[in-house]
């Protein structure tokens, strides 16, 4: 079982301190407001009182045998600042940061962060991103330069195969699924002579660049 640590509960800690306990993760969560921390003691492993931004409550919690810690205070940039640098000096690998803007990320990164979550703005691109393109229908950034995109399929897709339109060597991006939805079937790394049809989503991985030409199909 993975396990989490959910340092502030504002409303993006909150969420996900419940989705990866409703995926069955451990998790424990930290806040200073008592309220907040009532609202999901029911349904986290372990919720706790206290003040991340004390270094020997957090030396005492035993945070590195968690597979990762995520800090999520609501405007104290400053909080937020100095907790990311206490989960370092305590030799926490997996740090993650939500952050409110960019110069709050630079700092972070430059103290170690190991990932950076802008809620506002990275759902602000994506949800751009998708409604930007009419046959996008959802798109996950994997790391900077890289994207898993599913689409649905180009009326000039429709009715030959894999093999024969060329997207793996004329767009630079693989198939990795497709999923058909009728009748309901969830295909990984579907055969080159596989048909596409209309009625088709397919899942398909590559540079941000070559997944902007094939949107563009």
């Amino acid at each position: 079982m993975r396990q989490f640590v959910v340092i502030g509960l504002s409303s993006f800690g909150h969420h996900l301190a419940l989705q990866l306990a409703n995926n069955g993760c451990e998790v424990m969560v930290l806040d200073i407001d008592k309220d907040k921390i009532q609202d999901v003691k029911d349904y986290v492993s372990e919720a706790i009182v206290a003040d991340g931004c004390d270094k020997e409550t957090l030396k005492s919690l035993g945070l590195e045998k968690a597979d990762g810690v995520i800090v999520s205070l609501g405007s104290d940039m400053s909080a937020s600042i100095l907790i990311t640098l206490y989960l370092k000096e305590l030799g926490i690998k997996e740090v993650i940061v939500k952050v409110l803007n960019e110069d709050h990320a630079k700092i972070v990164s430059k103290i170690g962060a190991s990932s950076i979550i802008f809620p506002e703005r990275d759902m602000a691109v994506r949800l751009g991103d998708t409604l930007s393109s009419a046959n996008v229908l959802d798109q996950l950034e994997l790391s900077p330069g890289y994207s898993l995109m599913e689409i649905a399929p180009p009326q000039s897709f429709i009715g030959k195969s894999i093999k024969s339109l060329k997207i793996r060597s004329d767009y630079n991006v693989q198939v990795v699924a497709i999923r058909e939805l009728v009748p309901e079937k969830f295909n990984i790394i579907p055969s080159p002579d596989f048909i596409i049809k209309d009625s088709d989503v397919l899942v398909v991985l590559g540079k941000d660049e070559d997944l902007e030409r094939l949107k563009q199909v």
